[in-house]
């Protein structure tokens, strides 16, 4: 131990062993302040017997404090949430640099065996001649940045993202191949990384935020709605387990393009990914036990490596149930996607 640590534990050692002696309750502020290996020292003395020496409990105290750092730096090592972080973190103030927030991927081959409505388009165009292939292509870009990190020198950040997920019939050449729908969801939100450990799962990551997600269209053709969020990510092992809570905000029913869209999209969804190697499986549920498995929402996405990038993963997407997009988030879509994944989830 440097002289100006010993020094500095010494004086600390001299103030509260004392107090221990006595068996008067130590002072909460004062216990926080002193490292582990501190704590194990004083905490042996007490334990000791008349004719033990210092240097052995140090000792003692120096190897499972060793021990313990080993353990943490471990599960970190083998943390797939703490290595997203890390990346994170590593490029959250590169000039230039996007650092991506949901998964970002390009399906250039997506089948709806429901097939998509297009009634609605056809009273904006006053064309019934107007339908939708079942087959068309979709794509999603998810970006975040950090506004704020360690807000008033705890382990909160402060996050701001843009979400812009697209549903293109570029195969429909009978209608010029227009954009069907595309969806805005900017956010913003407080994050902290802090792991604690609850019945045998590290909880490693936590949202607070806000969400706005709308179609950019007017008349019969707008949605959106508003969300406050709390979201709460697990791991266990290859596993992760995220939760994600919302409530809307309430809006003025005259003005509201989709007064019940939470019977469809419910006020929360349950994701489980699972990574192994160059291969990860996701799959999220949404409303389904709220609705009674009437008006929920499945997904499930396969990505994995091909070719020696890393970074450029085939995606195989499948959606069942409703809430798809805001357009038809109460029709319910029936999808099998084929493409490529930027990023992930992990």
């Amino acid at each position: 131990m440097p002289i100006s640590s010993n020094f500095k534990f010494r004086k600390r050692l001299f103030v509260t062993l004392p107090i221990l002696l006595f068996n008067l309750p130590l002072n909460s502020s004062l216990a926080a302040d002193l490292t582990e290996y501190e704590n194990c020292v004083l905490k042996n003395t007490l334990a000791a017997s008349t004719d033990s020496l210092v240097s052995e409990i140090r000792k003692l105290c120096e190897s499972s404090t060793n021990r313990n750092e080993q353990i943490i730096r471990l599960a970190d090592q083998h943390s797939l949430i703490n290595a997203r972080i890390k990346i994170d973190q590593s490029n959250q103030f590169k000039p230039f640099t996007l650092m991506a927030f949901k998964p970002n991927y390009i399906l250039p081959l997506v089948y709806n065996h429901s097939g998509y409505d297009a009634s609605l388009y056809q009273q904006i165009a006053d064309e019934q001649d107007i339908s939708f292939d079942d087959f068309e292509a979709q794509f999603q870009i998810s970006i975040k940045t950090p506004l704020a990190v360690n807000v008033f020198h705890k382990d909160i950040s402060l996050y701001t993202g843009y979400t812009n997920r697209s549903f293109w019939q570029v195969y429909n050449k009978d209608i010029s191949s227009p954009f069907r729908e595309t969806n805005h969801e900017p956010e913003l939100w407080l994050q902290t990384t802090r792991s604690t450990n609850i019945m045998g799962f590290d909880n490693r990551i936590n949202m607070l935020g806000i969400s706005h997600q709308s179609n950019g269209q007017s008349g019969i053709l707008s949605r959106s709605w508003n969300r406050i969020y709390a979201s709460f990510a697990f791991e266990k092992e290859s596993f992760v387990f995220a939760i994600k809570l919302w409530n809307r905000f309430n809006e003025n029913i005259a003005t509201d393009d989709n007064p019940d869209i939470t019977n469809f999209m419910g006020h929360g969804e349950f994701r489980v990914i699972y990574k192994s190697n160059s291969h990860t499986l996701s799959l999220m549920s949404r409303n389904n036990i709220e609705s009674r498995f009437d008006k929920g929402a499945t997904e499930l996405g396969w990505s994995f490596q091909i070719g020696e990038r890393k970074d450029l993963k085939a995606y195989i997407q499948i959606f069942s149930g409703y809430g798809e997009s805001l357009i038809d988030y109460n029709q319910s879509v029936n999808r099998i996607s084929f493409g490529i994944a930027l990023s992930d989830w992990l």
